[in-house]
């Protein structure tokens, strides 16, 4: 784990994921200052509210951070210089292969460039295109999420790439024993976002949390793709009335694309301002019934409201005591 805290200059190597309305200012100011490692969502952000947003997350925390940034938002390259106006240290990028000229324009400001690799093959070419980290997250993700688990990824990415950049493991991880099994297969350090939603200095609405401790594993379920024209990334989420508006608004697209009112970008990028709209609705609003309760299957393990610096420490004595087994 040295490594991978040494990369991110955090105390530890727990990055915390990147995920929208709830990654913001307070929950990752508090995640770096406990010792991990915190990421803003910029998600659909413009670029002025994600100047504001970085500027005060500067003034809670003077720890590193990250920024996550969607690869597919239309304003990219003006995103990122407004990180490299902030001198933040690392830029997260997500939701597919960055565009031309993304990783030169971050890594010319200084800052390091982590991306998400969901096969080996894609990991060695992000690799060879001069990223600095890698996540491989697995199914058992909350929000966008990729076809296979994170045990079988770790066991066929680890072994190829972690003596060539740090590579963080995530998905499905909600206790430090797990955490001690991916370091053993030479992870640099993991990523979590499910057990951070119910930290006390998260600002999600009561019954965005309460709905979170009630849930178990099984509750946490992908969405469907109904029409293969629309490459919809499918979304883990608490299942709820949210699940079956989703479908309908994917019809609605759908028809758009045949009838030809909206080229195939436009197309997905509503479905993006959709969840982004869903899943506000359920973490600032409350509606836990209409809006999108993204969540991992590790929510089963998230069972209190408790601060975020409790929960890293109990990763870390968990983490801890299974590697000492181990030695024994």
């Amino acid at each position: 784990m040295e490594r991978g805290a040494v990369f991110l200059g955090s105390e530890v190597a727990i990055m915390a994921g990147a995920m929208s309305w709830v990654s913001e200012r307070n929950l990752v100011a508090a995640m770096s200052n406990a010792g991990g490692f915190g990421v803003i969502a910029c998600g659909a952000m413009t670029v002025e509210l994600l100047d504001k947003e970085i500027a005060a997350t500067k003034a809670l925390t003077d720890k590193p951070f990250g920024v996550n940034l969607i690869t597919m938002h239309p304003d990219l390259m003006a995103l990122i210089e407004v990180c490299a106006k902030h001198e933040v240290g690392h830029v997260v990028l997500a939701g597919g292969l960055p565009p031309k000229g993304s990783l030169e324009a971050i890594k010319a400001s200084g800052a390091k460039v982590i991306c998400f690799a969901p096969t080996l093959a894609l990991a060695k070419k992000l690799i060879r295109s001069g990223v600095d980290a890698l996540v491989i997250e697995g199914s058992e993700a909350g929000g966008h999420i990729g076809p296979v688990s994170t045990s079988v990824l770790a066991q066929e990415i680890l072994p190829a790439i972690a003596n060539d950049v740090p590579v963080f493991i995530a998905g499905g991880i909600g206790r430090g024993e797990a955490i001690a099994g991916y370091l053993d297969m030479g992870a640099a350090g993991v990523q979590l976002g499910t057990r951070f939603v119910c930290a006390t200095e998260s600002i999600a609405h009561p019954k965005f949390k309460q709905a979170f401790i009630r849930a178990s594993a099984r509750d946490a379920v992908a969405s469907v793709q109904i029409d293969p024209r629309l490459p919809v990334i499918p979304v883990r989420a608490l299942k709820n009335a949210g699940g079956e508006l989703f479908t309908a608004k994917q019809r609605e697209v759908a028809q758009a694309l045949d009838e030809g009112a909206v080229a195939m970008a436009e197309a997905q990028l509503q479905i993006e301002h959709y969840w982004a709209g869903a899943l506000r609705r359920a973490v600032i609003d409350g509606d836990v019934e209409h809006g999108s309760v993204m969540a991992g299957q590790s929510v089963g393990m998230v069972t209190k409201e408790e601060p975020l610096a409790d929960i890293i420490a109990s990763l870390i004595a968990e983490a801890a005591q299974a590697l000492e087994q181990r030695a024994a």
